[in-house]
């Protein structure tokens, strides 16, 4: 099927009556159970997403809470040692609690208030989605529970702490592999048994159709930013635009690139950058790379890493944030419509360039977009000057220090 995205149509908004976008990837996969409450959502979304008083209350949020517009730097330093072109980055980081999860667990926790809920349960792997999840939560006076791989735990130890300091309860999931794709499970079950009470927060634009499209909605303040810094530094948008994001479930890579689909991809690139894995092992988070095929896995059809039965493969990667066996149906489709590229960047790329970015800058980027980073600075020094790559560094380093401590050094794990 010869896929196009429509122009001046938000991709999320791209899908059939079914729910799926390109007939092929999304949908709502789910028990008899959740059928209702998924319903009940959507009627409110569609409804306050209009709305003029909850737009306000919102940007309100955004501004005043989350401290939005985040900055937009050009590394200089970074620039001249790479040559090639312009390296920028739009600093998500900069953010409220550090990260862009923060604007989706903002709006989920406005939707609970506005649907009469007082707890609100969600996932999270690299631990930014529950935090950000618990900061939210503690803000609306809702009662909050995150589900957590165990093995994700141990490695994320700072926003574990941050969670239960913010008053949530954090689940240890043993299942599996332990990591994000287990708790995400985990946590639907468990909405199943409490959705009357409860609300439910995923952590990515993955899921059921109505969870894609709010925290799509949601992270898609980013690029509103973005496009505007860019006009103002450059007085238009360049003719050479390369922007660069890491892609786990994808629910930053699709904030950052939202305003810029209907841009021809010969002047706007889009380029997501999965998590490539260990270099010496099979084992991988990126199934757009490597040619997975499709598959359910949370309630949607995607692009999901299995086996020759159909079973869900195992993933690897140093960066909790990325380990996740498939990935937004967006991204599924934005692949199959060639309106975005997608690579991959191994463990030691991801290190190598979190290195080389401190060493240079003033920026301690989060391995998630460390991988993102790896890309862009392999690819911009056979670029020319006129060039702008601009990488969305949308997480901070702090949560890896003990990552950093153990495969960097000391050195490389000092934080202020």
């Amino acid at each position: 099927m010869n896929m196009k995205l429509i122009k001046k149509i938000p991709v999320i908004d791209q899908h059939d009556k079914y729910g799926m976008w390109g007939r092929k990837f999304g949908g709502n996969f789910v028990p008899e159970t959740l059928k209702k409450p998924i319903y009940d959502l959507e009627l409110l979304f569609k409804k306050l997403r209009k709305n003029k008083s909850f737009i306000n209350e919102r940007d309100k949020y955004f501004k005043n809470w989350i401290k939005a517009p985040t900055r937009f730097i050009k590394l200089n330093n970074l620039s001249a040692h790479i040559g090639g072109a312009q390296i920028w980055s739009k600093v998500v980081s900069d953010a409220n609690g550090g990260a862009h999860k923060i604007y989706n667990a903002t709006v989920h926790c406005l939707l609970a208030k506005k649907a009469g809920k007082k707890f609100i349960v969600g996932d999270t792997g690299a631990g930014y989605a529950g935090k950000m999840l618990s900061m939210a939560a503690k803000k609306f006076g809702l009662k909050c529970k995150i589900f957590m791989g165990a093995k994700d735990i141990k490695r994320q130890q700072p926003n574990v702490k941050a969670m239960k300091k913010n008053g949530a309860e954090v689940v240890p999931v043993y299942t599996g592999s332990q990591t994000l794709v287990d708790a995400v499970s985990e946590c639907m079950r468990y909405w199943v048994a409490n959705c009357d009470t409860t609300a439910m927060c995923v952590g990515s634009t993955v899921g059921p159709n109505i969870f894609v499209k709010i925290c799509g909605w949601s992270t898609s303040q980013i690029s509103r930013e973005l496009k505007i810094q860019i006009l103002d530094e450059f007085g238009s948008i360049p003719k050479k635009l390369k922007l660069y994001n890491c892609v786990g479930g994808g629910s930053s890579s699709y904030g950052f690139w939202s305003e810029f689909m209907d841009y021809d991809k010969n002047q706007v690139e889009l380029i997501g950058v999965e998590a490539g894995g260990p270099r010496k092992s099979k084992k991988h988070a990126a199934p757009l790379t490597n040619g997975s095929k499709i598959g359910i896995l949370h309630g949607a059809a995607q692009y999901v890493n299995q086996d020759s039965e159909g079973q869900i493969e195992e993933t690897e990667s140093i960066s909790a944030g990325l380990d996740y066996p498939g990935v937004s149906p967006l991204h599924c489709f934005l692949k199959d419509a060639k309106r975005a590229r997608y690579t991959a960047a191994s463990d030691e790329d991801a290190l190598e360039a979190y290195k080389i970015i401190t060493k240079y800058e003033d920026l301690k980027p989060s391995l998630e977009p460390s991988h993102a980073f790896s890309v862009a600075i392999k690819e911009a020094k056979n670029l020319s000057k006129d060039t702008i790559i601009v990488v969305n560094s949308c997480g901070d380093a702090h949560k890896d220090r003990n990552i950093l401590k153990e495969k960097l050094g000391k050195k490389y794990a000092k934080f202020n």
